[in-house]
C-alpha cells in the first residue's frame, strides 16, 4: 500500500522517528491508526449512550413525566434568591 502525505505530515513522522520515540515511519503510522481506532470506538460508545439517554427522555414524555421549562427556571430563581438572602443574613 502506498500513501501520499503532505510535507507537514512527512516532517512530523520524521521528527517522531528522529526523537527516538519510534524506530520507523511505519511505527508512527501504526500508532496513529491505533489512536484513530480508539477515538472511533469512544465516539461509538458516546453515540450509543446519547441515543440511550434520548430514548429515556422520549419514554418519559410518553408517560407524561415532563416538567415545564418555565416552571423549572422559576424554581431555580426562587432557590437562588433564598440562597442569596441566607448568605446576606450571615454577613
Amino acid at each position: 500500500m502506498n500513501v501520499s502525505l503532505s510535507p507537514e505530515l512527512e516532517q512530523l513522522i520524521e521528527e517522531k522517528v528522529k526523537s527516538g520515540m519510534y524506530n520507523s515511519a511505519s511505527e508512527v503510522i501504526r500508532a496513529g491508526l491505533r489512536l484513530l481506532k480508539e477515538q472511533d470506538e469512544i465516539r461509538q460508545i458516546r453515540m450509543r449512550e446519547l441515543k440511550r439517554e434520548v430514548q429515556i427522555g422520549m419514554d418519559e414524555i410518553e408517560r407524561g413525566e415532563i416538567v415545564d421549562g418555565d416552571e423549572v427556571f422559576q424554581e431555580l430563581r426562587e432557590r437562588n434568591l433564598k440562597a442569596q438572602k441566607a448568605k446576606a443574613k450571615k454577613k
